[in-house]
């Protein structure tokens, strides 16, 4: 065979796999939907905002710990079995969370643990398949896959508010009625969507690409290799200090709308949260692209700027509706662009040969990052409440944000790629 044929082959498939991943990732990543489940299970129950937060948090910290998982199985079995894996689990955990949601650990096991860790296998896979498909534009094509996660609230967000409707009366009935039909939406598409996936065929590469600045070619470092460099620690700390004014903004959606919008908000909570979906998952598309033009470090610096300004100028201190949807879609598009630039970082700098298993571990700081600082936020707003002062909780919430993403800038503006010979596997 000709080395045209692989490109010839390589070519059309490489534009199926890029549908595949969108696709996957729209469905697949639903824990960001989890807000709109938050007040009709706060009012059937009587739980606190601290309460109603758990099941997301350990949903993104079993989200990281299946990434890994699924990250470092892909790079042995493919991605085929490895998402078709996660679907099944998800669809268990949302049965799960039908029969036992009636109790915060029944969530937590169900949607947190269990659909937590299927969306990790599920999530990864398309990542780690296009690193492969298109190394000459990792932060486009990356975005572009993660766009759809980014996206999935537009998804499920309205679809889950329709399904649980507004008649409190009824939320005993149509919150498991919800979780049901979410089970069986997600094992029919994730598995029908895993059997579509290819690797790449032997010796292709996009045409007229060639090894250069953006990747040298042999090098390729083991997850024990890259935890001798002082690049994954400083990676791993700017994605959990970066990620933070996101994944906090994204839990907080409902709530936010409910205690400032009120009667007053031109858009429900669920069309809120899709609404942030399309900018985040704008935002991964975007800075990944950015990024692949002027480089992915002044990129990683101007995205933690921007939640920055989020923080100081319009979440610190909500003064009207308007105010406040810009302020969370903005920080949406911020948040967005770290998902796409990570797979990106980890690619460039320890190779596409591990990238499952390496952008697995790196992706643990930003499912640490969603169990702990959420709930540490929500406990401050809980005082706060009690207080009878909610705004100067969302003040003291902010203002913390704004430190760390400053953290996160200053920490990018020192990275540099690891002057690492290439390495043999170990």
């Amino acid at each position: 065979m000709t080395s045209a044929a692989p490109a010839t082959i390589g070519q059309t498939s490489s534009a199926r796999q890029a549908i595949v991943a969108v696709f996957m990732q729209v469905v697949a990543v639903v824990v960001y939907s989890w807000t709109v489940f938050r007040e009709p299970l706060a009012q059937l129950h009587g739980w606190s905002k601290a309460q109603t937060i758990m099941p997301y948090r350990y949903s993104l910290i079993a989200v990281a710990i299946g990434t890994v998982v699924g990250g470092l199985w892909h790079d042995r079995r493919g991605a085929r079995v490895v998402a078709s894996t996660g679907g099944i689990l998800v669809g268990i955990g949302f049965l799960v969370s039908a029969i036992y949601g009636n109790t915060a650990g029944g969530l937590v096991i169900g949607w947190g643990i269990m659909g937590g860790m299927g969306s990790g296998f599920a999530y990864v896979t398309p990542i780690a398949n296009l690193v492969r498909w298109f190394p000459d534009k990792r932060g486009t094509m990356v975005g572009l896959a993660v766009m759809g996660a980014g996206l999935s609230p537009l998804f499920w967000g309205p679809l889950i508010e329709k399904l649980v409707g507004r008649d409190a009366a009824r939320f005993a009935t149509t919150i498991p009625n919800t979780f049901e039909i979410m089970a069986v939406i997600f094992v029919v598409a994730v598995v029908g969507a895993a059997q579509f996936y290819r690797v790449p065929p032997p010796g292709w590469t996009p045409p007229g690409f060639v090894f250069g600045t953006h990747r040298r070619q042999g090098m390729e470092v083991s997850p024990r290799q890259m935890f001798a460099t002082w690049q994954f620690y400083a990676l791993w700390l700017i994605f959990l200090l970066g990620s933070a004014v996101g994944l906090t903004a994204i839990g907080q959606v409902a709530p936010l709308f409910q205690e400032f919008a009120k009667a007053s908000a031109p858009i429900s909570a669920g069309v809120a949260v899709g609404i942030m979906g399309v900018c985040n998952g704008s935002g991964r598309l975007g800075w990944g692209a950015i990024s692949d033009h002027i480089g992915r470090k002044p990129t990683l610096v101007a995205m933690n700027i921007v939640s920055i300004v989020v923080c100081v100028g319009f979440l610190h201190s909500v003064q009207d509706v308007w105010h406040l949807i810009f302020g969370l879609c903005l920080a949406a598009f911020a948040y967005g662009g770290f998902l796409s630039l990570m797979p990106s970082f980890s690619a460039d700098y320890f190779g596409e040969g591990n990238v499952g298993g390496n952008y697995g571990f790196l992706f643990s700081a930003w499912g640490l990052s969603g169990f702990l600082l959420p709930g540490y936020f929500e406990g401050l707003l809980d005082h706060a409440r009690e207080a009878g002062n909610l705004v100067a909780g969302y003040q003291d919430v902010y203002a913390k944000l704004a430190i760390f993403a400053a953290a996160a800038a200053l920490f990018a503006a020192f990275l540099r790629k690891p002057r690492t010979k290439p390495l043999r596997p170990g």
